[in-house]
């Protein structure tokens, strides 16, 4: 893809390094979990859970690697995207005046939201070994609710933070 946008290094700031290393952290945490727990699991475990957090499907404990698998592609992935701010999409024009604000803020979302996924991957992992262990863990009527809210709650307050920094 070719653009005319200008490429310059987004300079890392505080938040940026800690968002990072909290997504690294729990993507490790996930799969070290994964390793010790996953001998003492029985074959089959829960795979899938209702609207209200109640198991309704089952797998194979294999696919207790989905998660950590799914999660280190996603983060790996956003990680490259964010070298490369140029690319990402925009609801204006870039120019060299407000590159540096825009491709900040871009790459900032993208970091939120891999830290975001890694969470949800954790949450749900995590779930799957303690039900699998017999703890009679659910993930409650109030994930489902909460994940989507903020999905569609959220993407609304970006945007009108973009538009605030664009005036300015």
């Amino acid at each position: 893809m070719k653009t005319n946008r200008p490429r310059i290094a987004v300079p890392l700031e505080p938040m940026d390094i800690v968002v990072d290393l909290l997504s690294v952290t729990l993507l490790v945490l996930m799969i070290i979990y994964t390793l010790i727990s996953y001998s003492e699991l029985p074959e089959i475990i829960p795979s899938h859970f209702n609207g209200k957090g109640e198991v309704d499907g089952h797998s194979n404990k294999l696919f207790l690697w989905m998660l950590p698998a799914f999660g280190l592609i996603t983060f790996i992935g956003l990680f490259i995207l964010n070298k490369y701010p140029h690319l990402h999409n925009y609801m204006v024009n870039i120019t060299e005046e407000n590159a540096l604000k825009n491709y900040r803020f871009s790459t900032r979302i993208l970091r939120f939201t891999n830290l975001f996924v890694i969470l949800i991957f954790a949450f749900i992992n995590y779930a799957i070994i303690e039900s699998a262990n017999g703890s009679h863990f659910k993930l409650g009527s109030w994930f489902m609710p909460t994940v989507i809210g903020i999905s569609v709650i959220l993407p609304v307050f970006i945007l009108i933070y973009k538009q605030k920094i664009n005036k300015s």
